[in-house]
């Protein structure tokens, strides 16, 4: 078949249809930029979690004198039993780094986060304790650290900040897979309207079909014009959706960013690779929505 006369059926029809043919065209772009923000909000919650979890530390706080723990019955930690904690945090082969936290430097980082409360002027510096801020080099080895720590003498308590942060990703990720679970039935309405309009154009043409039915066209001869105007309408809908999702971006890196210093944020490569991704998805779901269409309508 001549490249020429399927440029022209496929000119021809999109030209016919092009009020259908932009239907699809807006619906795709829709649908696959609903998609892409689905991966976007993926790969922010990835993001994040990297950021987040490679500063998460163990909190292990000692006794002192308003402590009421059964480990706490005998007073505050000694200097003994303090420089056994710190001799055996060092000596664990999952830990990174230790830091000691006396009660003035507590005491100093209270009234930093709570300055200009009530709580400032009714707190004391020995009313808090001293504590050991252990930096992991696997976050999720707490357990170990737990098991070795927890009920020791001279030793209140054990906190995980991890156990905050998981609840806390654990709302985004119910908030990614929403994203992404609109994203998909936006792609299955638009591969729904994509075999419509090709029905309806088989339907309008099927007196040019019939004549090249009657000289012997093959069926890939008469269905390729067809698939071609799918897969075109779904390349021009990719590039708008590509292009709602570098303005998403730069709308992130101009606004969001510089007022969100506590985190970072997806780079351009997770958009180029979402938009890879889209290309590729609507590439198939066109290809298949044509397929299934044409071999029911245009059947020689």
């Amino acid at each position: 078949m001549r490249a020429g006369f399927v440029t022209k059926e496929v000119l021809n029809g999109l030209r016919r249809n092009i009020t259908l043919t932009i239907a699809v065209v807006i619906t795709v772009a829709i649908s696959l930029s609903l998609l892409g923000v689905g991966l976007l909000a993926n790969s922010q919650v990835r993001v994040m979690k990297d950021y987040w979890y490679d500063k998460i530390e163990v909190s292990i706080f000692l006794c002192g004198q308003l402590s009421d723990s059964p480990t706490c019955s005998g007073g505050p930690v000694t200097v003994e039993q303090r420089a056994q904690i710190e001799s055996d945090l060092k000596t664990l082969p999952i830990v990174a780094n230790v830091y000691y936290e006396s009660q003035a430097e507590a005491f100093a980082r209270f009234k930093e986060r709570f300055k200009g409360t009530a709580l400032v002027d009714n707190v004391t510096a020995d009313q808090l304790p001293e504590s050991y801020r252990v930096k992991l080099k696997d976050p999720k080895q707490f357990a170990i650290v737990q098991s070795a720590f927890s009920g020791r003498p001279g030793i209140d308590s054990v906190q995980d900040q991890r156990t905050i942060l998981d609840k806390f990703f654990k709302l985004l990720g119910v908030l990614r897979d929403g994203a992404l679970a609109i994203g998909l039935i936006s792609v299955v309405t638009a591969a729904l309207l994509i075999s419509n309009t090709l029905r309806i154009a088989a339907f309008n043409r099927r007196r040019e079909t019939g004549v090249m039915r009657l000289v012997g066209a093959s069926n890939f001869s008469i269905q390729l014009p067809f698939l071609l105007e799918g897969l075109i309408s779904a390349i021009i809908g990719w590039g708008i959706a590509t292009g709602i999702l570098a303005a998403l971006k730069s709308l992130v890196d101009a606004r969001v960013a510089p007022l969100l210093t506590f985190t970072n944020f997806f780079g351009w490569a997770d958009v180029w690779n979402a938009s890879l991704l889209l290309l590729l998805t609507g590439l198939v779901v066109s290809a298949f929505a044509s397929f299934l269409t044409l071999r029911k309508y245009l059947k020689v």
